[in-house]
């Protein structure tokens, strides 16, 4: 059963290595929506919310609720109004449209707020389909069919991730947290058995170390080439789920965060003249927020290239850099700061495995019993990341062991894939292998009138990873 898991985790590995699990990024959401229309926008600014262009016209986005102009709660979309957003975000006609609570791809617990869900096929070759948000109209996400067919052999197999157990995150995290655990014991117990068969000086007939033949020598070998490898894999993804909690981190407290923000009163704002600006001609969405007690307004874009205003005066603004450091004491009010770096390059917490980070970016280190860690973009003096020391041990423990992302192999592509192809096909042969040799173990005819310690003794030999052919060292196998 080990090796039946294992083999399950190294080729669907291998799968995930190209094809994540489906996701809108950002520059999808930005691309499938409208340009603002800045006529039709009236009233006050609305304080932490997102304003973009709806089906009817802007609306102003928060916490999964949508409101009009008017400040009215939008009701909830009907299958029409579904299909003609998926149309307009699309570029195709809907073939279908159904009302769901959650299926494979929205199994997740960021969707809940937005559900019911309408899932919504359009007329296209890649067979596109988007789930719209019930309660804003907002699209949550998008799948072709070609990401769905090789995330059933990569993501869902992987994280064994079936619906019907994963919408039960209590459940689903047990079913991570035992079956990793078997894997471990089941690999470390293997290791160890290889490393007594092995022989390094009174070697066996032929000069070799392995006293096995066949499936077994393959099993032998590559459990001692990767079995060290094999068991922090296993263990990284066993902590994947975080046991115990032992790497949970409360991060930069709310009253923190209000007090670097330094929010007041939101400005009148003439949207005529916004909306006359260079920065708001194709802006998708707008957001207002605060910095070190200035409003700025955040126009955003397909091309990912964001234009900033300072919302009082509608002029581009540039934040110091020393004034952003001053405004960081108040993140850790009660520590000492201990460094602040300009940082021109990623460094190992700040950073993307595909894809790229905002560079420069400013990290502040504090002397605070928890060394906290955060990462300021410079541009808009937003909290981009935060991290305390259990966070940061967490990125090697996992990150760095079980997707091997680190910055010696990421950024010099294509050696992380060279690497990951060989230690998965690794852990593939001696997962393949165990299962093989289990298979010949279970197909051999036994004494019915074995005792019971006999009995143990061959259902050991069937769990065992690397069961010799004889029943003692002293008498290894020769044959080639």
């Amino acid at each position: 059963m080990t090796c039946l898991l294992l083999a399950m985790w190294f080729l669907s590995g291998i799968v995930m290595m190209y094809v994540p699990f489906p996701s809108l990024t950002q520059q999808e959401r930005l691309a499938g929506l409208a340009p603002i229309d800045w006529k039709q926008v009236h009233g006050s600014v609305q304080a932490d919310a997102v304003l973009q262009q709806g089906l009817d016209g802007p609306v102003w986005l928060h916490d999964g609720a949508a409101a009009a102009m008017s400040g009215r709660a939008i009701a909830p979309v009907t299958a029409r109004q579904a299909g003609g957003i998926a149309a307009a975000f699309g570029k195709a006609p809907a073939s279908a449209v159904d009302l769901i609570e959650r299926d494979q791809w929205t199994v997740g617990s960021g969707f809940n707020r937005y559900r019911p869900l309408w899932k919504v096929t359009l007329d296209r070759p890649d067979g596109l389909v988007l789930y719209i948000a019930s309660t804003t109209g907002t699209v949550v996400l998008d799948t072709i069919r070609a990401e769905r067919f090789w995330n059933w052999l990569g993501s869902v197999p992987h994280w064994i991730y079936p619906t019907v157990l994963r919408q039960d995150q209590p459940l689903w995290r047990q079913v991570i947290l035992w079956t990793s655990g078997a894997s471990i014991i089941g690999a470390v117990s293997g290791m160890w058995i290889g490393v007594l068969r092995m022989r390094l000086r009174r070697r066996y007939k032929g000069g070799r170390i392995s006293p096995y033949r066949g499936w077994q020598r393959w099993h032998h070998v590559a459990g001692l080439l990767g079995g060290t490898l094999l068991v922090a894999w296993i263990v990284s993804g066993w902590l994947s789920v975080d046991p115990n909690r032992w790497f949970a981190s409360k991060g930069l407290s709310d009253a923190a965060r209000a007090a670097y923000a330094g929010a007041g009163m939101p400005p009148a704002l003439d949207w005529q003249h916004v909306g006359s600006t260079p920065e708001a001609a194709g802006a998708r969405q707008m957001r207002l927020i605060w910095t070190d007690s200035t409003p700025l307004l955040i126009f955003s874009r397909p091309s990912g290239q964001d234009a900033i205003l300072d919302a009082r005066s509608l002029k581009p603004v540039k934040l110091e850099p020393r004034r952003l450091i001053r405004a960081a004491h108040r993140l850790v009010p009660d520590a000492r700061m201990e460094a602040a770096d300009w940082l021109t390059k990623s460094d190992a917490y700040w950073y993307e495995a595909k894809g790229s980070v905002e560079l420069p970016v400013l990290r502040i280190r504090f002397a605070d019993m928890n060394d906290s860690w955060v990462y300021i973009s410079p541009r808009t003096g937003e909290v981009l990341r935060d991290m305390d020391a259990r966070r940061r041990l967490y990125r090697w423990l996992f990150d760095g062991l079980h997707r091997w992302d680190f910055d010696v192999l990421i950024r010099q592509r294509p050696l992380w894939d060279i690497w990951m192809w060989v230690w998965l096909i690794v852990g593939a042969i001696i997962s393949v292998s165990g299962i093989v040799i289990g298979m010949r173990r279970l197909g051999r005819p036994t004494d019915r009138r074995m005792s019971g310690i006999g009995r143990a003794c061959v259902i050991r030999a069937i769990w065992s990873p690397i069961a010799p052919e004889q029943n003692t060292p002293s008498q290894p196998t020769d044959n080639a």
